[in-house]
Protein backbone atom coordinates (compact mmCIF):
# COMPACT_ATOMS: atom_id res chain seq x y z
CA UNK A 1 0.00 0.00 0.00
CA UNK A 2 2.99 2.26 1.28
CA UNK A 3 4.47 1.36 -2.53
CA UNK A 4 1.18 2.17 -4.38
CA UNK A 5 0.88 5.68 -2.97
CA UNK A 6 4.46 6.78 -3.53
CA UNK A 7 4.63 5.13 -7.01
CA UNK A 8 1.22 6.74 -7.87
CA UNK A 9 2.47 9.79 -10.15
CA UNK A 10 4.62 7.33 -12.21
CA UNK A 11 1.81 4.98 -13.26
CA UNK A 12 -0.30 8.39 -14.26
CA UNK A 13 3.16 9.37 -15.82
CA UNK A 14 3.14 5.74 -17.89
CA UNK A 15 -0.50 6.18 -18.91
CA UNK A 16 0.18 9.23 -20.04
CA UNK A 17 -2.11 11.54 -18.56
CA UNK A 18 0.41 14.39 -18.79
CA UNK A 19 0.35 14.20 -22.47
CA UNK A 20 -3.46 14.21 -23.34
CA UNK A 21 -2.63 14.26 -27.30
CA UNK A 22 -2.92 10.61 -28.18
CA UNK A 23 -6.36 10.04 -25.96
CA UNK A 24 -7.71 13.39 -27.91
CA UNK A 25 -6.64 11.62 -31.35
CA UNK A 26 -8.36 8.52 -30.26
CA UNK A 27 -11.00 10.17 -29.30
CA UNK A 28 -12.24 11.93 -32.36
CA UNK A 29 -12.70 9.22 -35.11
CA UNK A 30 -14.32 7.84 -32.15
CA UNK A 31 -16.82 10.74 -32.38
CA UNK A 32 -17.38 11.20 -36.04
CA UNK A 33 -18.55 7.46 -35.92
CA UNK A 34 -21.20 7.82 -32.83
CA UNK A 35 -22.61 11.22 -34.86
CA UNK A 36 -22.93 9.11 -37.93
CA UNK A 37 -24.10 6.17 -36.64
CA UNK A 38 -26.86 7.89 -34.54
CA UNK A 39 -27.62 10.43 -37.26
CA UNK A 40 -26.33 13.31 -35.25
CA UNK A 41 -28.30 11.90 -31.62
CA UNK A 42 -25.94 9.46 -29.96
CA UNK A 43 -27.06 7.62 -27.10
CA UNK A 44 -25.88 9.17 -23.70
CA UNK A 45 -24.58 5.46 -22.35
CA UNK A 46 -22.63 4.89 -25.36
CA UNK A 47 -21.26 8.58 -25.83
CA UNK A 48 -19.92 7.76 -22.15
CA UNK A 49 -18.99 4.33 -22.60
CA UNK A 50 -16.71 5.33 -25.46
CA UNK A 51 -15.01 8.17 -24.00
CA UNK A 52 -14.33 6.36 -21.47
CA UNK A 53 -13.12 4.01 -23.23
CA UNK A 54 -10.64 5.97 -25.62
CA UNK A 55 -9.01 7.09 -21.92
CA UNK A 56 -8.44 3.82 -20.71
CA UNK A 57 -7.28 2.14 -23.63
CA UNK A 58 -4.93 4.89 -24.79
CA UNK A 59 -3.61 4.49 -21.49
CA UNK A 60 -3.35 1.21 -21.60
CA UNK A 61 -1.84 1.40 -24.53
CA UNK A 62 0.67 3.68 -23.98
CA UNK A 63 1.76 1.38 -20.69
CA UNK A 64 2.25 -1.84 -23.02
CA UNK A 65 4.16 0.04 -25.24
CA UNK A 66 6.64 1.31 -22.89
CA UNK A 67 7.09 -2.40 -21.46
CA UNK A 68 7.60 -3.67 -25.12
CA UNK A 69 10.12 -0.86 -25.48
CA UNK A 70 11.58 -0.92 -21.96
CA UNK A 71 15.15 -1.89 -23.36
CA UNK A 72 15.05 0.81 -26.21
CA UNK A 73 13.96 3.86 -24.32
CA UNK A 74 16.48 4.00 -22.75
CA UNK A 75 19.11 4.66 -25.44
CA UNK A 76 16.29 7.65 -26.71
CA UNK A 77 16.94 11.24 -25.27
CA UNK A 78 13.33 11.69 -26.07
CA UNK A 79 12.10 8.76 -24.22
CA UNK A 80 14.75 7.93 -21.29
CA UNK A 81 13.22 9.64 -18.38
CA UNK A 82 9.94 7.49 -19.09
CA UNK A 83 9.10 5.44 -15.67
CA UNK A 84 10.01 2.08 -16.53
CA UNK A 85 13.34 3.03 -18.68
CA UNK A 86 13.83 5.30 -15.77
CA UNK A 87 13.70 2.03 -13.34
CA UNK A 88 10.99 3.97 -11.29
CA UNK A 89 8.15 1.02 -12.26
CA UNK A 90 9.01 -2.45 -12.28
CA UNK A 91 8.21 -4.92 -15.45
CA UNK A 92 5.65 -6.62 -13.46
CA UNK A 93 3.72 -3.68 -11.92
CA UNK A 94 3.53 -2.47 -15.71
CA UNK A 95 1.79 -5.24 -17.11
CA UNK A 96 -0.45 -5.03 -13.89
CA UNK A 97 -1.43 -2.03 -14.90
CA UNK A 98 -2.02 -2.69 -18.52
CA UNK A 99 -4.45 -5.74 -17.28
CA UNK A 100 -5.95 -3.27 -14.57
CA UNK A 101 -6.71 -0.79 -17.86
CA UNK A 102 -7.92 -2.95 -20.39
CA UNK A 103 -10.18 -5.00 -17.66
CA UNK A 104 -11.67 -1.85 -16.86
CA UNK A 105 -12.34 -1.39 -20.69
CA UNK A 106 -14.00 -4.17 -20.85
CA UNK A 107 -16.37 -4.16 -18.26
CA UNK A 108 -17.81 -0.86 -20.10
CA UNK A 109 -17.94 -2.59 -23.18
CA UNK A 110 -20.01 -5.38 -21.30
CA UNK A 111 -22.40 -2.42 -21.15
CA UNK A 112 -23.26 -2.21 -24.91
CA UNK A 113 -23.95 -5.53 -27.13
CA UNK A 114 -23.14 -8.66 -28.20
CA UNK A 115 -21.38 -7.60 -31.32
CA UNK A 116 -19.55 -4.72 -29.52
CA UNK A 117 -18.21 -6.50 -27.09
CA UNK A 118 -16.92 -9.15 -29.67
CA UNK A 119 -14.92 -6.70 -31.52
CA UNK A 120 -13.93 -5.41 -28.35
CA UNK A 121 -10.99 -8.45 -28.56
CA UNK A 122 -9.90 -7.40 -32.03
CA UNK A 123 -9.01 -3.92 -30.45
CA UNK A 124 -7.56 -4.86 -27.41
CA UNK A 125 -5.71 -7.62 -29.79
CA UNK A 126 -4.05 -4.59 -32.45
CA UNK A 127 -3.39 -2.55 -29.18
CA UNK A 128 -1.62 -5.52 -27.66
CA UNK A 129 0.85 -6.10 -30.89
CA UNK A 130 1.57 -2.74 -32.04
CA UNK A 131 4.08 -1.95 -29.64
CA UNK A 132 6.40 -5.07 -30.85
CA UNK A 133 5.50 -4.21 -34.86
CA UNK A 134 8.85 -2.02 -35.39
CA UNK A 135 10.88 -4.98 -34.51
CA UNK A 136 9.57 -6.67 -37.81
CA UNK A 137 8.21 -4.04 -39.81
CA UNK A 138 8.90 -0.94 -41.28
CA UNK A 139 4.63 -0.32 -41.18
CA UNK A 140 3.93 -0.59 -37.44
CA UNK A 141 1.89 2.65 -38.27
CA UNK A 142 -0.47 0.90 -40.24
CA UNK A 143 -1.01 -1.17 -37.01
CA UNK A 144 -1.54 2.05 -34.77
CA UNK A 145 -3.78 2.94 -37.89
CA UNK A 146 -5.75 -0.51 -37.25
CA UNK A 147 -5.85 -0.25 -33.84
CA UNK A 148 -6.87 3.68 -33.57
CA UNK A 149 -9.32 3.01 -36.49
CA UNK A 150 -10.93 0.14 -34.64
CA UNK A 151 -13.46 2.65 -32.53
CA UNK A 152 -15.45 2.95 -35.39
CA UNK A 153 -16.64 -0.36 -36.08
CA UNK A 154 -17.10 -0.62 -32.57
CA UNK A 155 -19.17 2.91 -32.41
CA UNK A 156 -21.48 1.74 -35.24
CA UNK A 157 -22.25 -1.58 -33.50
CA UNK A 158 -22.67 -0.36 -30.49
CA UNK A 159 -25.32 2.51 -31.88
CA UNK A 160 -26.58 0.52 -34.78
CA UNK A 161 -25.82 -3.23 -33.32
CA UNK A 162 -24.82 -3.39 -36.95
CA UNK A 163 -21.95 -3.04 -39.66
CA UNK A 164 -22.97 -0.80 -42.56
CA UNK A 165 -20.70 -1.60 -45.73
CA UNK A 166 -19.73 2.57 -45.58
CA UNK A 167 -18.11 2.53 -42.58
CA UNK A 168 -14.87 0.41 -44.05
CA UNK A 169 -14.34 3.42 -46.02
CA UNK A 170 -14.69 5.68 -42.63
CA UNK A 171 -12.13 2.86 -41.28
CA UNK A 172 -9.36 3.18 -44.32
CA UNK A 173 -9.36 6.79 -44.05
CA UNK A 174 -8.83 7.00 -40.17
CA UNK A 175 -6.08 4.50 -40.78
CA UNK A 176 -4.15 6.58 -43.49
CA UNK A 177 -4.62 9.56 -41.69
CA UNK A 178 -2.75 7.88 -38.30
CA UNK A 179 0.31 7.01 -40.65
CA UNK A 180 0.26 10.56 -41.67
CA UNK A 181 0.64 11.93 -38.39
CA UNK A 182 2.58 8.96 -36.60
CA UNK A 183 5.36 9.15 -39.19
CA UNK A 184 5.85 12.86 -38.26
CA UNK A 185 6.43 11.63 -34.67
CA UNK A 186 7.98 8.77 -35.85
CA UNK A 187 10.49 11.76 -37.93
CA UNK A 188 11.22 12.49 -34.06
CA UNK A 189 13.61 9.96 -33.10
CA UNK A 190 14.22 8.60 -36.66
CA UNK A 191 18.20 9.18 -35.85
CA UNK A 192 17.83 7.08 -32.44
CA UNK A 193 15.77 4.70 -34.10
CA UNK A 194 18.11 4.15 -36.76
CA UNK A 195 21.10 3.81 -34.70
CA UNK A 196 19.39 1.27 -32.70
CA UNK A 197 17.74 -0.65 -35.35
CA UNK A 198 13.69 0.21 -35.12
CA UNK A 199 11.86 0.48 -37.79
CA UNK A 200 9.26 2.97 -38.87
CA UNK A 201 7.99 4.89 -41.82
CA UNK A 202 9.91 7.44 -41.33
CA UNK A 203 13.01 4.92 -42.05
CA UNK A 204 11.45 3.49 -44.92
CA UNK A 205 9.72 6.69 -46.31
CA UNK A 206 13.68 8.41 -46.29
CA UNK A 207 14.15 11.59 -48.38
CA UNK A 208 10.31 10.67 -49.79
CA UNK A 209 8.98 11.68 -46.38
CA UNK A 210 7.30 14.71 -47.27
CA UNK A 211 5.98 13.66 -50.48
CA UNK A 212 5.02 10.64 -49.60
CA UNK A 213 2.89 12.24 -46.24
CA UNK A 214 1.54 14.79 -48.60
CA UNK A 215 0.24 12.31 -51.06
CA UNK A 216 -1.45 10.25 -48.17
CA UNK A 217 -3.10 13.22 -47.10
CA UNK A 218 -3.98 14.05 -50.26
CA UNK A 219 -5.65 10.63 -50.14
CA UNK A 220 -7.20 11.30 -46.64
CA UNK A 221 -8.95 14.46 -48.15
CA UNK A 222 -10.58 12.49 -50.76
CA UNK A 223 -11.57 9.82 -48.45
CA UNK A 224 -13.25 12.28 -46.34
CA UNK A 225 -15.19 13.47 -49.34
CA UNK A 226 -16.33 10.16 -50.54
CA UNK A 227 -17.26 9.35 -46.43
CA UNK A 228 -19.44 12.86 -46.98
CA UNK A 229 -21.30 11.92 -49.96
CA UNK A 230 -21.44 8.19 -48.81
CA UNK A 231 -23.28 9.86 -45.76
CA UNK A 232 -25.35 12.28 -46.99
CA UNK A 233 -23.28 15.73 -45.08
CA UNK A 234 -23.85 18.78 -46.32
CA UNK A 235 -21.86 21.64 -46.90
CA UNK A 236 -20.88 22.09 -43.39
CA UNK A 237 -19.01 18.87 -43.50
CA UNK A 238 -17.28 19.80 -46.72
CA UNK A 239 -16.33 23.40 -45.48
CA UNK A 240 -14.71 21.29 -42.35
CA UNK A 241 -12.69 19.22 -45.04
CA UNK A 242 -11.18 22.23 -46.62
CA UNK A 243 -9.88 23.55 -43.00
CA UNK A 244 -8.17 19.96 -42.89
CA UNK A 245 -6.54 20.67 -46.25
CA UNK A 246 -5.16 24.24 -44.62
CA UNK A 247 -4.02 22.38 -41.88
CA UNK A 248 -2.25 19.52 -43.59
CA UNK A 249 -1.15 22.55 -45.56
CA UNK A 250 0.31 23.73 -42.31
CA UNK A 251 1.93 20.80 -41.01
CA UNK A 252 3.75 19.96 -44.63
CA UNK A 253 5.24 23.43 -43.94
CA UNK A 254 6.45 22.24 -40.46
CA UNK A 255 8.07 19.53 -41.58
CA UNK A 256 9.99 21.02 -44.57
CA UNK A 257 13.32 21.05 -43.15
CA UNK A 258 12.84 17.81 -40.93
CA UNK A 259 13.82 18.96 -37.30
CA UNK A 260 12.34 17.27 -34.61
CA UNK A 261 10.25 20.10 -32.86
CA UNK A 262 8.86 21.07 -36.13
CA UNK A 263 8.03 17.51 -36.87
CA UNK A 264 6.65 17.33 -33.72
CA UNK A 265 4.41 20.39 -34.01
CA UNK A 266 3.08 19.24 -37.56
CA UNK A 267 2.25 15.90 -35.20
CA UNK A 268 -0.02 17.65 -32.56
CA UNK A 269 -1.64 19.86 -34.58
CA UNK A 270 -3.56 16.43 -36.19
CA UNK A 271 -5.51 17.83 -32.92
CA UNK A 272 -7.12 19.91 -34.44
CA UNK A 273 -7.69 18.22 -38.13
CA UNK A 274 -9.96 16.08 -35.88
CA UNK A 275 -11.66 18.44 -34.49
CA UNK A 276 -12.57 20.48 -37.37
CA UNK A 277 -13.78 17.09 -39.20
CA UNK A 278 -16.09 16.55 -35.88
CA UNK A 279 -17.18 20.16 -36.00
CA UNK A 280 -18.42 19.84 -39.51
CA UNK A 281 -20.36 16.64 -38.85
CA UNK A 282 -21.86 17.93 -36.01
CA UNK A 283 -22.88 21.15 -37.60
CA UNK A 284 -24.74 19.06 -40.36
CA UNK A 285 -27.05 17.31 -37.88
CA UNK A 286 -27.23 19.95 -35.37
CA UNK A 287 -28.79 22.59 -38.60
CA UNK A 288 -30.32 19.87 -40.36
CA UNK A 289 -32.22 18.09 -37.96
Amino acid sequence: MVRLSTQYPFYLKLMRTDRPIGTLLLLWPTLWSLWLAAAGIPDPKNLIIFMAGCFLMRSAGCVINDYADRHIDPHVNRTKMRPLAAGHVTEKEALALFAALAALAFILVLFTNWLTILLSFGGLALASCYPFMKRYTYFPQIVLGAAFSWSVPMAFAAQQNALPAEIWLLYVTVVIWTVVYDTFYAMVDRSDDIKIGVKSTAILFGDGDRMITGLLQLLVLIALAMVGHRFELSAWYYVSVVFAGGLFAYQQYLIKDRRQDPCFKAFLNNNWVGAVIFAGIFLHYFVNN
